[in-house]
């Protein structure tokens, strides 16, 4: 496994209670959807690996 470095992230309020909404759509934590998200555009605008986080 992967070690994961925290950070602190401001977000506004309603983008918050979107991604928390979808990530409870998707049975995922809002911290998962977040990195789920960021690596989806990652791997779309091709800055890593195809494969990498490949969920």
């Amino acid at each position: 496994m992967s070690k994961k470095k925290p950070f602190v992230l401001r977000i506004d309020p309603e983008v918050l209670k979107a991604v928390e909404q979808w990530a409870a759509d998707e049975f995922r934590s809002t911290n998962g959807q977040l990195e789920w998200i960021i690596s989806k555009a990652l791997r779309d605008a091709g800055r890593i690996k195809k494969n990498l986080n490949n969920k």
